[in-house]
């Protein structure tokens, strides 16, 4: 079965940082793609950063890019959202999603198996 479980949330001034977790397990890295998503009330879902499991390429959306940085831990089967300068239009819920495919997008259609998500809350 496939679980994926995030941790990591919570609530952090603007400027500071933040390290998300997403523990995985039904699965292998090899096979399957993983992404980070986010949620904020009243809108809607949006792609932030990707990882494709045919050459581990990495790639972020733009609101992100330079702040946030996606890895992965195959030993620990686990993988983080490292969350730099933050801002507080990153206040959101925070969603890792994974498919069984070699390309990854920013897509959340894309994906077949979600975690149920972290609270990030960014005060200014």
């Amino acid at each position: 079965e496939v679980q994926l479980v995030e941790s990591g949330g919570g609530l952090v001034q603007a400027g500071g940082s933040l390290r998300l977790s997403c523990a995985a397990s039904g699965f292998s890295f090899d096979e399957w793609s993983i992404g980070w998503f986010r949620q904020a009330p009243g809108k809607e879902r949006e792609g932030v950063s990707c990882v494709s499991s045919a050459d581990g390429a990495v790639n972020y959306a733009d609101y992100v890019k330079g702040r946030f940085s996606m890895s992965s831990d195959n030993a620990k089967r686990t993988v983080y959202l490292q969350m730099n300068k933050v801002k507080p239009e990153d206040t959101a819920v925070y969603y890792c999603a994974a498919v069984r495919a070699t390309l990854a997008t920013m897509d959340a259609a894309w994906y077949d198996y979600w975690g149920l998500g972290t609270q990030v809350t960014v005060s200014s």
